[in-house]
């Protein structure tokens, strides 16, 4: 059985829903919104949270209220090929993935609704048992990288892995302490992003440094050019794909078989595709992780479930949003994070209580 197939048929009953926007000050030059919708019907409510990462996107979003035809008694399947159908912006989104962003939120709202209407947690209706969730902190060292920031969390934290987002002014001295602490899982070189806050170019030292400096480490997204592909060539077990993984037909388009690919699921977006891709690599034996976007509401600890029931082991990108604070406070956990989902429903950790 494919497994969208195992949650397509359960019932849904919608009544109304509710907009909250969720904001998180993360440094002087950046505050991180989000919306939570929240989905109610027959005594109970589901969340999701939209990730799109424009202000604006919230603004309109929640200015609009609830205008969305969402009332009404479906299955899963029905209601998710609902909303595929609807308009869900007040105002064009910014970027394109943003509308894989938004039916996510809408889609796990969904599900977690259902799964709480049916009394099971989405575990028992998978069929799959949660297990210890294996994370990675990712950062970016600054302008002119430092490594302050690594050796600050290590101070506190020993046990962390991280996952670094490497830019051309990294030095062999700078890599050379990074790989001297053991902790490092994988590089980014975020080389597919355009006219982004975090575009890094397709620059042949750079990869070089990085292949020559940690060869133990997956090596993320990068931009293969003329110049890049014969440096990383030798590497290609170690390559993984992240911001070009927005269905299985971009696995399948992918410039080589991967040995390991980023499934994020908001990037996937509908529920449907998303579990396609849990499907499609398990079959193909490609190895998977997941990702975070900066989720500041109830997406985070949904992905920290999906991970544990699909990808456990791997490097997920799923760490506790308190890691990404520029002061981490005391008492985080550690990697691995011990199963913690809902008794029924789709969530995960504090938002079990909300």
């Amino acid at each position: 059985m494919a497994t969208f197939d195992a949650i397509a048929d359960l019932p849904l009953r919608v009544d109304d829903y509710a907009l909250e926007g969720l904001e998180r000050p993360v440094s002087s030059e950046f505050t991180r919104f989000s919306t939570v919708v929240r989905l109610r019907g027959a005594g109970a409510e589901g969340v999701g949270e939209d990730v799109s990462y424009a202000p604006e996107a919230h603004t309109s979003l929640q200015a609009a209220g609830p205008v969305q035809p969402l009332a009404g008694d479906w299955t899963l399947r029905s209601f998710c090929d609902h909303v595929e159908a609807l308009d869900l912006w007040p105002e064009p989104p910014g970027w394109d993935a943003f509308v894989h962003y938004r039916l996510w939120a809408f889609e796990s709202a969904a599900l977690d609704l259902a799964l709480r209407q049916a009394g099971v947690p989405l575990h028992e209706a998978l069929g799959r048992e949660p297990r210890p969730v294996t994370f990675v902190v990712s950062m970016r060292l600054g302008e002119p990288p430092s490594f302050d920031p690594v050796a600050r969390i290590l101070e506190r934290y020993p046990t962390t892995r991280f996952k670094l987002d490497a830019t051309s002014t990294w030095t062999r001295e700078l890599a050379d302490r990074i790989q001297a602490t053991g902790a490092l899982d994988s590089i980014d070189l975020k080389g597919l992003y355009e006219n982004t806050v975090v575009d890094q170019g397709a620059d042949p030292a750079l990869y070089r440094l990085v292949v020559d400096a940690f060869p133990q480490a997956w090596i993320e997204d990068p931009r293969l050019t003329e110049q890049t592909d014969p440096i990383l060539e030798p590497h290609r077990d170690r390559i993984t794909w992240d911001a070009n993984i927005h269905s299985v037909t971009d696995i399948d388009g992918l410039p080589f078989a991967p040995r390991m690919v980023n499934v994020k699921p908001s990037r996937l977006g509908p529920l449907r595709e998303l579990m396609r891709a849990y499907d499609h690599c398990a079959e193909r034996n490609i190895g998977m992780y997941s990702g975070g976007q900066f989720e500041i509401g109830p997406g985070r600890g949904q992905i920290q479930y999906l991970a544990s029931l699909f990808h456990p082991d791997t490097p997920n990108d799923v760490a506790p949003g308190g890691y990404n604070m520029p002061a981490p406070p005391d008492g985080l956990p550690p990697s691995p994070l011990a199963p913690q989902p809902s008794p029924t429903g789709f969530r995960w950790g504090e938002w079990n209580t909300r």
